[in-house]
């Protein structure tokens, strides 16, 4: 993918790019938990979006899709941009942020591409913010912290393109390690790496049903959270977010909240659990607790949290009748996307074919399944065009 950019930066702006790489994520476990203060698990993955860079002599940005096969100009010097609800409000967003942080920009031509599926619940927002963000800072001679980055794309998501997602999945793209999970506290942001178990996969089954972080469903559930939270202050005065309530709190004043939003707030406070519990059992060996927190899981998000869909129904369900499967779940916001699934190694090539089988036989879709392993975060890179 990178040699195949860089040659049609080159053909396109007419001088060899610099390369930026940055992956998507899959979250293992711990699904709306981010943006609560709350606990994750992520992995980076091996898929990506790349950035092809070099500098431009003025305060314009020239980016090109490869993907889309679009272009956008976008003018650094604009004081008040506004969202134009294109694919270039998130280089728009980024650039924007940075800005404001503080730190000059260079005017430049960028060419994007990315192999992440978009709407599938893998961060392809996340990481061509993250690509993006780490292309800018180089070609402009800056440099910033890594969570410093994460940071920054995050509010170009939250403040220009209009999605209020948390920190998960820009600080995953990031802080991606070869090998592991990433146990986070998205209060602290002290992070913990996990080795994933040997002779397993990650195997990742999109339904093809595509979901958006900026429509409506997505921040109606956090301001259902927030909703709670407002409620609960009211007998519990120190808490600041659903992260510091327990379940027995929880329920102590379920007379006092509306049923939705009771359900909701018990997602988010059990999911915290969760994540604990399958950390703990990952550091252990203890699969058998895994696959009971994923299945937990993903019955918080469909009856509680009410994120999943028919298609991500079925494909747990597929999942969960075959042998070397340790545990299967719904993974990024919902309401379409993909399911993870930690599968044994050998029983990989046998999964992926009756799953794809079973799933359009009971669908009619025809599923994308990517196996992967856990992969290193945004990262420079060199090829020759």
């Amino acid at each position: 993918m990178e040699s195949r950019l860089a040659r049609i930066f080159l053909a396109r702006f007419g001088e060899a790019p610099r390369l930026f790489r940055a992956p998507g994520r899959v979250n293992l476990i711990g699904e709306h938990t981010d943006y609560n203060d709350g606990y994750v698990l992520p992995a980076a993955i091996e898929l990506s979006t790349c950035i092809a860079i070099a500098p431009r002599n003025n305060q314009c940005l020239r980016v090109f899709s490869e993907n889309l096969q679009e272009a956008a100009e976008i003018d650094l010097t604009e004081t008040n941009p506004q969202r134009e609800d294109r694919w270039s409000d998130y280089v728009r967003g980024v650039a924007l942020m940075i800005q404001r942080f503080g730190v000059p920009l260079t005017g430049a031509d960028i060419a994007i591409h990315s192999d992440i599926p978009s709407g599938a619940g893998l961060s392809s927002s996340a990481a061509l913010e993250v690509s993006l963000a780490s292309a800018l800072l180089g070609t402009s001679a800056r440099s910033l912290e890594l969570l410093e980055i994460a940071r920054l794309c995050q509010r170009a998501e939250n403040e220009f393109v209009g999605a209020r997602v948390g920190i998960m999945d820009q600080f995953a793209s990031c802080f991606g390690s070869l090998g592991h999970a990433i146990l986070l506290d998205c209060r602290t942001m002290q992070y913990q790496r996990l080795p994933l178990p040997a002779g397993h996969e990650m195997v990742i089954c999109n339904t093809m049903v595509k979901h958006a972080h900026s429509g409506g469903e997505y921040n109606k559930r956090r301001a259902q959270c927030e909703e709670g939270v407002q409620v609960l202050q009211r007998f519990f005065p120190t808490i600041t977010a659903l992260r510091d309530v327990s379940l027995e709190q929880l329920q102590s004043r379920r007379a006092d909240l509306p049923n939705l939003i009771y359900r909701r707030c018990r997602h988010v406070i059990s999911e915290n659990e969760r994540v604990l519990c399958c950390a703990k059992a990952l550091q252990a060996g203890d699969l058998a607790t895994v696959a009971s927190c994923m299945a937990e899981s993903h019955l918080s998000m469909k009856d509680d949290y009410e994120i999943s869909c028919r298609e991500l129904e079925v494909m747990v369900e597929i999942a969960e009748r075959h042998d070397g499967v340790i545990g299967s779940r719904m993974t990024g916001g919902g309401f379409g996307g993909c399911t993870i699934n930690l599968v044994k190694t050998e029983a990989v090539d046998e999964f992926k074919r009756k799953v794809a089988n079973e799933y359009k036989l009971a669908t009619q879709i025809d599923a994308d399944i990517y196996v992967s392993k856990a992969g290193a975060g945004v990262t420079e890179i060199t090829v020759s065009a």
